[in-house]
């Protein structure tokens, strides 16, 4: 990878290990991952959940956002406005654990309201790059 990247911006490999060390460093690079396909996996159950909670402040925002990073399920979560208060991505195996993640996740003990979940039927478009302006590393 290091070559590739070398060769598209014209430096020796050093050097672009060295920035790309120094781009990790700096936190512009938040990590580095692998990406595996659901079907490797044995299929993946896309759910798509827009949160409304019941008291909005930012103590509540707060409080949601640490139950959320502890469920493996929960694989990104946005706070939006205006509108739901969350909008959650959901890696699942099947409905069953659709129930167990809305049990743990999704109950009047933990501030929710409302919860709208659609379920994804055909991934269309996926990436997990930047955008980023043409510019020399």
């Amino acid at each position: 990878a290091i070559h590739a990247l070398a060769e598209r911006v014209g430096v020796s490999q050093a050097t672009a290990l060295r920035r790309v060390r120094a781009l990790n460093e700096s936190g512009v690079i938040e990590a580095t991952v692998a990406i595996v396909s659901p079907r490797a996996v044995g299929g993946v159950l896309t759910a798509l959940c827009d949160v409304t909670l019941d008291v909005q402040n930012e103590n509540a925002f707060d409080a949601f956002d640490q139950l959320i990073a502890k469920v493996d399920e929960v694989t990104q979560c946005y706070r939006t406005s205006p509108g739901v208060d969350f909008s959650l991505v959901l890696a699942l195996r099947d409905m069953q654990n659709y129930q167990s993640v809305s049990q743990q996740v999704f109950v009047a003990a933990n501030n929710v309201r409302n919860v709208r979940t659609r379920f994804v039927t055909k991934r269309s478009k996926f990436n997990t790059w930047i955008p980023l302006p043409e510019q020399r590393l």
